[in-house]
């Protein structure tokens, strides 16, 4: 069960205080009173049944007010749940936005907008199955979860832009985000691609760490190293020295640590020099084995409000009845 508006729910403490204030109103002796004269001759007289309820009225109220309550938030339960089953591969994509990606070694544009573009392509083509995108540079972030909405996916895509994060390269931030949207589902159908020009730097935890942890959970991660064998252009200006080398070019280090992220975690490594190979990595990594996939999709909700609206009305009703009735009270 579920509110479709929880926040009338805080009108709760409303019947609550007024429970509060009417309990301390009767242990304490009201401020006027009329004078009898003594009655101890009365002290064994019994009690009538009436004089033992006089707290039914209250009791009524007060539950009537918190269902009052209760209808207005609109308790709802799923009316119409379809079990759908598809068989789906489960693909998140780590792209890199650093500086570096600026690099204009590959035409037309540079890196970044190549990768963009193919992966668009790339997303076209991958109907019935859940991409989710993750970019990162000095810090990562979910751009989108999975979903089968490769239209959505293309729009981000074409958004993404250097700059969107402060600069850097957490490529074990960026992997850690995507396995945390697959740690859920089968590890033979899910796999994390990352698409990067350069070596981490920043960020916890280290890729290896995280290559670790997808081979802990039986998710392949393969890595795709982008930069031409030569960088050439007015994108030079854009070099910082990180270890004293220039960031835009991939060296034998870089993908060095690139092979091992995907060995350990079962995947592979490729390199891309320009976009048509770039496109044709995409291609190899395509036939991943798919998986048949339960999934509960909730298309409506049945109203209950009905079902405290009536009996908070009656109790309310019957509580203002009793207390100037059968149970009526002078002060």
């Amino acid at each position: 069960m579920r509110f479709a508006d929880p926040v009338w729910l805080l009108l709760l403490l409303v019947p609550a205080a007024w429970a509060w204030s009417r309990w301390r109103r009767r242990r304490e002796p009201p401020a006027q009173r009329i004078g009898f004269p003594g009655l101890a001759f009365l002290a064994g007289a019994p009690v009538s049944r009436r004089s033992r309820w006089p707290w039914v009225p209250d009791a009524l109220g007060l539950v009537g007010l918190a269902l009052l309550v209760t209808a207005l938030a609109r308790p709802q339960v799923p009316h119409e749940v379809r079990q759908i089953r598809s068989k789906s591969r489960n693909i998140m994509i780590a792209l890199d936005i650093s500086s570096s990606m600026k690099a204009g070694d590959f035409k037309p544009g540079n890196r970044l907008m190549v990768a963009r573009k193919v992966l668009a392509d790339f997303t076209r083509e991958r109907q019935g199955d859940l991409l989710g995108l993750v970019i990162f540079a000095g810090r990562a972030f979910l751009q989108a979860p999975l979903t089968p909405d490769t239209d959505l996916l293309g729009r981000l895509l074409g958004r993404i832009d250097i700059g969107m994060l402060p600069d850097g390269t957490a490529i074990g931030t960026a992997l850690t985000m995507c396995l945390a949207q697959l740690k859920d589902l089968p590890p033979k159908a899910s796999v994390v691609v990352l698409i990067t020009d350069g070596a981490n730097n920043t960020g916890k935890p280290s890729p290896l760490i995280a290559a670790e942890a997808a081979r802990a959970i039986g998710v392949r991660i393969h890595t795709i190293g982008v930069s031409a064998a030569d960088t050439t252009g007015p994108d030079k200006q854009f070099i910082w020295r990180w270890g004293g080398r220039a960031p835009d070019r991939l060296s034998s280090g870089d993908e060095a640590t690139l092979k091992r992220i995907s060995d350990r975690s079962g995947g592979r490594y490729f390199r891309a020099t320009d976009p048509e190979t770039l496109e044709r990595i995409l291609q190899a990594i395509d036939p991943v084995e798919r998986q048949e996939v339960k999934i509960s999709e909730t298309r409506d909700y049945r109203e209950l409000y009905a079902w405290a609206l009536a009996p908070g009305l009656l109790l309310l009703a019957a509580g203002t009845l009793l207390s100037a009735t059968r149970l009526r009270s002078l002060p």
